[in-house]
């Protein structure tokens, strides 16, 4: 069995080690992505709760994926900065496993959720036009958004397995030849990968990349992309056929449209910030070229880019989001 460790000397620094200016950015970034996610459960999932009429499933979702992204933040990014902070943290192969295993479980569960509110926009859309009512309207007891977010949860959970089984320790001065998208872009805690062989750790990685980084990610461009499409059409031939009417349908076009936009905000900053994570990931498996160690700190931030920046673009587009945060601001 070939254990996919080497160990450095003394001096070699591990890949993605941060300068103090580094890590001050890098805590910033996972402290806004913390407060602004805990934010979005806390206000939205309230609001859910204060509905007489049912649960607004948009809603649901907007929680389903702040809460993926908090846990994320939670149960890795901080444990990157305890870290880098020089706190020795005790580990052992079982507490690897255990700990690759949840980042991978949580990173997939947000890959597919993010894709989960733009197909569900998309669908949502294409259901209710011409006559559209809006996506906020759709109420009633919510057994198919529910039927998806336990599917996301179960499938992510059977694709973190490998975790479990190809996990080990290998030490404070442990380097790995083998990195992955969805665990981690160093040895944290010295947790490394540990494949029967190079070639079924680079299948699996690859295998990875195209299931889990690529296909949600032209996936959710599709839908966004439709949803924008149909809004357009929808909007125009409204316009030109109750032109100085104001009915329902033409009332719902604009809200549509914003929260259009603000979806595709999202995607937008999500494929840029896991973009820059899945290249340099890659560059560093495939590669190992000059530059690995500065993509590896590039890919350190723009892991966390996604979930500091996502609350606010969801606060500009959510109404009740929006009035807590100008009231937390205003007081």
């Amino acid at each position: 069995m070939e254990v996919n460790i080497t160990v450095s000397s003394a001096k070699k620094v591990l890949s993605g080690q941060l300068s103090a200016l580094q890590l001050a950015t890098y805590m910033i970034l996972v402290f806004l992505g913390i407060l602004g996610n805990v934010t979005v459960v806390c206000v939205v999932g309230a609001n859910m709760f204060r509905e007489t009429r049912g649960a607004r499933n948009s809603d649901m979702i907007l929680v389903n994926m702040a809460f993926s992204s908090l846990m994320v933040s939670v149960m890795r990014n901080t444990l990157l900065i305890i870290s880098d902070l020089g706190l020795k943290v005790t580990s052992s192969k079982s507490w690897c496993q255990f700990l690759m295993g949840i980042w991978m479980w949580l990173r997939s569960v947000n890959v597919w959720s993010t894709f989960f509110l733009s197909a569900f926009h998309y669908h949502t859309l294409r259901r209710i036009t011409p006559l559209i009512m809006g996506l906020n309207r759709i109420r009633g007891p919510p057994r198919t958004v529910a039927m998806g977010f336990g599917f996301i949860w179960s499938i992510s959970l059977l694709y973190s397995v490998p975790a479990f089984m190809f996990s080990t320790y290998g030490g404070e001065n442990a380097t790995e030849t083998l990195m992955l998208v969805s665990t981690t872009t160093r040895p944290l805690l010295g947790c490394l990968w540990d494949f029967p062989s190079v070639s079924s750790g680079l299948v699996f990685a690859t295998t990875s990349m195209v299931i889990h980084e690529i296909i949600p990610i032209v996936l959710m461009s599709g839908t966004n992309l439709g949803s924008l499409i149909i809004l357009y059409t929808h909007g125009n031939k409204h316009h030109r056929t109750h032109k100085g009417q104001s009915t329902p349908a033409m009332q719902r076009v604009p809200a549509e449209r914003r929260a259009a936009k603000v979806i595709l905000a999202l995607i937008i900053v999500f494929i840029t910030s896991w973009g820059a994570n899945v290249v340099s990931v890659n560059y560093f498996n495939y590669n190992r070229g000059t530059s690995s160690s500065y993509l590896l700190v590039i890919a350190r931030f723009s892991n966390s880019f996604f979930y500091a920046f996502s609350p606010m673009i969801l606060a500009v587009g959510h109404r009740r989001l929006r009035t807590v945060v100008k009231s937390l601001i205003t007081h």
